[in-house]
């Protein structure tokens, strides 16, 4: 397939999961056709945010070949991914796409130096010899704040938690890929680092023209960090746009509860806790119509039986009967 105009194509994938065994066994669509495609040649930071079980990491897992969708197609710079094999997977895909994974700690290996994970990325994805290896490590390094002399012939145990994140983000940059996706980056340091890492994917974006797909539940950083923003419940986006429009005045009833769970940074109001989202419940992901049905204060009898479809509004897409009125189908 002859390359287009988009960076990355996702297109109605579904992933379905067998749990238990005998008679026991049952489904779990952990993805519902999901769908959205990032631009060529127009960096941006694109968010996958939701609670936990929503389906975030799986969708990235299925982007970066780690595991096969059950169906439905992903492709990058109009190359069905799932059909790369051998050399072109490694020495191609895996350089443009690169993971930066939720706990830096589990990176790397306890007992071996950080700088030979560094090496070895040079020399595996054939960008220069050992020899030769300083200078991409280097420059890596740089972009995050860090050089090869303050991290070389260390263990992991000798760096603070974002420090390692930050060689983890190196790590990956080695190869100049022209997308990563960080699972969770943040979620491991402190409050303190948070903003530092946020600002270098900004920095990476405007300077080095990566994209990023930012996977959180934390809407804070994606509110300052993002672009694009879609909002993941049960296996589906329910919630597709700009950051800004969505965060700040959000449609989907999913959404609104969301965003009203976050505290407000205010000394002189205390947080009451005014929503609880629940934890992983089998049976919402089981159910036939919209997910958020069995939480929703605006549910219909309609959503209980039928999946509502995308619905576009203030140019962002919605997923749900509140707007059928303005049906008006659209991919962003």
């Amino acid at each position: 397939m002859e390359q287009n105009n988009k960076l990355l194509e996702v297109r109605n994938l579904i992933k379905v999961f067998v749990i238990g065994s005998g008679f026991a066994r049952s489904k779990i669509t952990a993805v519902e056709n999901v769908s959205f495609e990032l631009e060529l040649n127009k960096p941006e930071i694109f968010t996958l945010a939701g609670e936990s079980g929503s389906g975030k990491t799986t969708l990235a897992r299925m982007i970066l070949g780690f595991i096969p969708p059950s169906s439905g197609n992903i492709l990058y710079k109009g190359k069905d991914v799932s059909k790369l094999k051998g050399r072109e997977m490694e020495l191609w895909f895996m350089r443009e796409v690169q993971p930066v994974f939720q706990n830096p700690f589990e990176t790397f290996n306890p007992l071996k130096k950080v700088d030979s994970y560094l090496y070895e990325t040079v020399v595996n994805y054939g960008i220069a010899n050992k020899k030769d290896a300083f200078k991409p490590i280097d420059e890596a390094l740089n972009l995050v704040g860090l050089s090869l002399q303050e991290v070389s012939g260390r263990y992991p145990h000798e760096f603070s938690g974002g420090q390692l994140q930050r060689i983890s983000i190196a790590r990956a940059l080695i190869t100049k890929p022209a997308l990563l996706i960080a699972d969770e980056p943040v979620s491991m340091v402190d409050a303190s680092l948070k903003m530092s890492i946020c600002n270098l994917f900004k920095e990476l974006k405007e300077k080095q023209g990566v994209s990023i797909m930012y996977i959180t539940h934390d809407l804070a950083t994606a509110y300052y960090v993002s672009d694009r923003i879609a909002i993941m419940f049960r296996g589906n986006i329910v919630e597709l746009g700009s950051v800004e429009k969505i965060l700040t005045d959000p449609k989907h009833p999913y959404t609104k509860i969301l965003r009203d769970s976050v505290p407000e940074p205010d000394p002189e109001r205390k947080w009451q806790g005014r929503i609880e989202l629940s934890s992983f419940e089998e049976k919402e992901y089981q159910s036939r119509g919209c997910k958020f049905a069995g939480r929703c204060p605006h549910v219909m009898d309609i959503c209980r039986s039928k999946m509502p479809e995308d619905i576009l509004i203030d140019g962002r897409l919605v997923k749900c009967y509140l707007y059928a009125s303005n049906l008006n189908k659209a991919i962003v």
